[in-house]
């Protein structure tokens, strides 16, 4: 099942599941649609252009909650993994305070003005908070 952006439901299980107060690091996989889904087209403009123009936006708001992009890159391929998993176009590593950062940065009207740019890039996604072992 494809997925662009997280649901209520999902935000309230994470919620649950993570320690308040701890710092959390978001696992970002990407695939970019072919050309980019805008409520009104835009011809000529690509998923991954889309893409680096929401990145121009959220990496302020990152640091406006004291989060930082700590690693992105693009994968050469998936040596485990289910054969129908999309092949990720960029996966990108950002370190948060804590998920309530995370949370008030997404919530943030810096933050609203910028998402759009994402919901028009992204074909398939996933976003997983991880916590430090």
């Amino acid at each position: 099942m494809k997925t662009i952006n997280p649901t209520s439901k999902a935000i309230s299980e994470v919620l649950a599941k993570t320690p308040k107060g701890k710092p959390v690091v978001m696992l970002n996989l990407l695939k970019f649609r072919e050309q980019a889904d805008y409520e009104e087209p835009r011809p000529g403009v690509s998923g991954r252009d889309a893409y680096q123009e929401y990145g121009r936006g959220a990496i302020r708001c990152i640091h406006a909650v004291g989060g930082e992009l700590v690693w992105s890159g693009a994968p050469t391929g998936t040596l485990i993994g289910p054969e129908e998993e999309p092949q990720w176009d960029e996966v990108l590593l950002v370190r948060y305070p804590s998920l309530d950062a995370f949370l008030k940065m997404i919530d943030s009207p810096d933050y609203k003005a910028i998402v759009h740019h994402r919901t028009a890039a992204i074909e398939d996604s996933r976003l997983m908070p991880m916590l430090a072992s």
